[in-house]
């Protein structure tokens, strides 16, 4: 179990810190939600979640396949709803990984296990594609 401890300091503003490596991290409302946006919002960090799940989940698979995914990058584009209540309604993402010319053929495993993982994953990529994007 992990504890994370939020303190709010006004303004819109958060500080949070994860118990075991002390490590801390700042949240604003962004400018669209009454906020300055000077710091990733409460929103902005389930992105930035489901991107480094993605990365570390297929870095996770690809060291049991002895292959290097240094320089891999995942770009998630948060869609917020326009109409009340706020919240997300999409996270399609793009993963891009640089492979070495001589990587292993079959590298399935490592793009389609992280989709049973994360089913907000596929659902995006189910309206990306339906969208012929």
């Amino acid at each position: 179990m992990v504890k994370v401890d939020v303190t709010y300091t006004g303004d819109l503003h958060c500080d949070a810190t994860h118990g075991p490596s002390h490590s801390k991290l700042s949240t604003d409302a962004p400018t669209d939600n009454k906020g300055k946006g000077e710091a990733f919002s409460p929103t902005d960090l389930v992105a930035t979640a489901l991107a480094t799940c993605m990365t570390t989940t297929m870095g996770i698979k690809a060291q049991e396949l002895g292959v290097d995914l240094h320089g891999m990058t995942v770009s998630v584009q948060k869609e917020m709803s326009k109409d009340a209540p706020r919240r997300i309604v999409g996270l399609p993402s793009e993963v891009r990984i640089p492979l070495p010319k001589d990587h292993p053929p079959d590298l399935t495993s490592v793009t389609e296990e992280p989709r049973v993982i994360w089913p907000a994953f596929v659902a995006s990529r189910k309206r990306k594609r339906s969208r012929g994007v």
